[in-house]
């Protein structure tokens, strides 16, 4: 009986890490420039729509939540550029020349370095997602009921939506590099 509890995937071999960390590494790259594409188009659209000077003067709150998601979109570019140094590291697992391989600790090492910056982009976003959904919370609360005639400072705008959209596909893209740099690294540090 605890035979059967104590399951564990074989160490991998090289060439077995290789070819699966290059099928990962595609799909991680390219669902995390999908979300991060919609991400930067919902903000580029809140950012220059035509009430964006009225709304950031008068809520900073709604502003610090496009700060933190355009700062999470920097975060995510440069985990874009992990992946373009996966794709060096995959070529040079694949290579019949054994001399050409990475060590070991140098492959766990940008392993680490992609899934540290995946958890601070996935930080970001959910704090940009957070100061964003609170604002449009509170917003929303503020409205009286059945009342017509209202500010347009506490109206909730269309473009409101989508900077919590887009905070909210920013966490998708960050914690998909995190899961993808945490599942290779546990499977090669066995």
């Amino acid at each position: 009986m605890s035979n059967n509890l104590n399951f564990y995937l074989p160490a991998p071999t090289k060439q077995r890490f290789a070819a699966t960390f290059r099928v990962v590494r595609r799909v991680s790259f390219w669902v995390q420039l999908g979300l991060g594409t919609v991400s930067s188009l919902a903000l580029l659209l809140a950012i220059f729509s035509r009430n964006t000077t009225v709304q950031a003067t008068t809520n900073p709150v709604m502003a610090f939540g496009v700060f933190l998601g355009i700062t999470g979109i920097l975060v995510l570019c440069f985990r874009l550029y992990l992946s373009f140094r996966y794709r060096r590291l995959d070529r040079t697992l694949q290579s019949p020349n054994r001399e050409l391989h990475p060590k070991k600790e140098e492959v766990l090492q940008l392993l680490n370095t992609g899934l540290i910056v995946s958890l601070i982009g996935l930080l970001l976003a959910f704090l940009a997602s957070e100061v964003t959904i609170a604002t449009v919370a509170a917003k929303a609360l503020a409205l009286p009921q059945g009342v017509a005639a209202y500010t347009s400072i506490n109206s909730i705008r269309p473009l409101d939506i989508f900077v919590v959209l887009a905070n909210v596909n920013l966490i998708g893209a960050h914690f998909v590099g995190s899961v993808i740099a945490l599942g290779l690294f546990s499977w090669l540090d066995d």
